[in-house]
């Protein structure tokens, strides 16, 4: 299975390990990584180690869970590898149900076609935080040679066998979804699986009860030059089928299906803050949830006002759902959520999951029995509105360095005309202004600087918007 490729240098970034196929991402550096990850089980001295290997709709993906499965086998450890192209969370959720050592999962989420990836999930069944990724990266300097067994000898001896979890998870979904009000609500819904590995979980959950459009539901490893990224520009036949069909919402999901998109009856995208927005205080008054509320420094202060309102306390992290896990995990959170669609509850394991958040704004509409649209006015009219924007930066190596340093030597308390109360260091530099916020983040893989504004009006957005971007360039 693996050939003679160069290997390069790997590092895990928020969330795994990507690359271009057949550049970086190759059988070789896969094995290496692998290896690495098994030495690190093995280190941990635990008799009869298991692991599951999930992959997406992605050109090779399943090769690629295949050259996974050997080096484990390879290393004498038991592999579960799904019966099929599995999402990232139910690929996690099988860690606990099958009380797994961890999980592989072959992936690049929602990035272009020709990139591919690796995820490892610990036994907590969320993403790998970075004391493990920094354990495996120092495995990675050690290999030389990983060990591999052909996959049919390992199947023989019991070492790989093949694993359906969609049953199982669908019965955990049970204990967190009011699935039988979801049955008598005879909504309509439009659902665009972008080609990516969550075709069919919608129709095999749901069954024959709702009226379900679907579309983009065959596997296309091209994903037919579109990105697998439920962003509002990629959404427009997801729009129009929504209006057309009458349906009283639209759900999307990435590459992985661990995030999601929303289209509401009137064919209008909402964001992911915005949909964070309305299940928070929906998810308290219905489940009677206690407890901590976790967001990333990138994610809506909305949050905060909700939690607030509420006296539940908000816990502000850097950028990346393994921290967020960490407040499932040790601080018993209530829900967690993160600007760019990735989204957890309580009850839930400690990753995020797009079918489980677009079916709780599902299971929302059925118990409100009103329209997207009225509930998002209901909640600005309880709650406040804010208003985000994103830009990111195109910029050369050079010129990011440059901009960097002149974030972080900036002097007093004034950019340009405006005038900051607060600079937090979580991730990148986030400004405090009287109305409003700014977040600037460079990228750790890309030449790109990222922006984040949130503000009380949208001409304060404005106002911000302009002066930093002014400042920066």
């Amino acid at each position: 299975m693996f050939g003679d490729e160069s290997v390069v240098k790997i590092k895990f970034g928020t969330d795994g390990w990507r690359g271009i196929i057949a550049d970086d991402f190759t059988f070789s550096n896969l094995a290496v990584v692998t290896q690495a990850v098994a030495n690190y089980l093995l280190n941990l001295n635990k008799p009869g180690q298991k692991i599951v290997v999930g992959y997406d709709n992605r050109f090779l993906s399943d090769k690629f869970a295949v050259g996974v499965s050997e080096v484990l086998a390879g290393n004498g450890i038991k592999v579960l590898l799904t019966d099929s192209a599995t999402p990232t969370p139910v690929t996690a959720f099988m860690v606990k149900d099958t009380n797994a050592d961890g999980a592989f999962m072959i992936t690049a989420s929602h990035n272009p076609y020709y990139y591919n990836g690796i995820k490892f999930i610990p036994e907590y069944a969320g993403p790998a935080h970075n004391g493990i990724t920094a354990q495996i990266e120092k495995e990675m300097e050690k290999v030389e040679t990983p060990r591999w067994l052909d996959f049919e000898q390992a199947k023989d001896r019991g070492l790989i066998s093949y694993y359906r979890p969609k049953a199982n998870y669908f019965a955990h979904l049970d204990q967190l979804i009011d699935k039988n009000l979801i049955k008598k609500s005879g909504l309509k819904l439009a659902v665009d699986y972008l080609y990516g590995a969550g075709m069919g979980y919608y129709e095999s959950y749901l069954g024959n009860v709702l009226d379900l459009s679907v579309l983009h539901d065959k596997k296309d490893p091209l994903f037919n030059n579109l990105y697998p990224d439920p962003v509002e520009k990629n959404l427009n036949e997801l729009r129009h089928k929504v209006i057309m069909a009458g349906a009283h919402l639209g759900i999307a999901f990435d590459g992985d299906a661990d995030r999601f998109g929303i289209i509401d009856e009137k064919g209008t995208f909402y964001s992911p803050n915005q949909i964070a927005s309305l299940l928070l205080p929906y998810l308290i008054e219905t489940r009677q949830f206690k407890g901590p509320v976790y967001r990333t420094v990138a994610t809506t202060h909305l949050l905060d006002k909700i939690a607030e309102k509420f006296d539940l306390p908000i816990v502000e992290t850097p950028v990346g759902f393994k921290y967020l896990a960490e407040g499932f995990l040790k601080d018993n959170a209530i829900f967690g959520a993160e600007e760019s669609g990735g989204m957890s509850i309580k009850g839930h394991i400690p990753e995020k999951d797009g079918i489980l958040a677009s079916l709780l704004v599902v299971e929302m509409l059925a118990r409100r029995q009103k329209p997207l649209s009225r509930l998002w006015e209901e909640n600005c009219q309880k709650y406040g509105r804010l208003y985000q924007e994103r830009v990111d930066l195109t910029v050369t190596k050079e010129s990011k360095g440059e901009i960097i340093k002149k974030v972080n030597d900036l002097g007093g308390n004034k950019i340009g005309s405006l005038e900051f109360k607060e600079i937090k260091n979580i991730d990148g530099k986030k400004f405090i202004f009287d109305e409003a916020w700014c977040l600037i983040r460079p990228s750790g893989t890309e030449n790109v600087i990222r922006i984040y504004f949130e503000a009380n009006e949208r001409e304060i957005l404005l106002k911000v918007k302009d002066d930093i971007i002014g400042w920066l360039t």
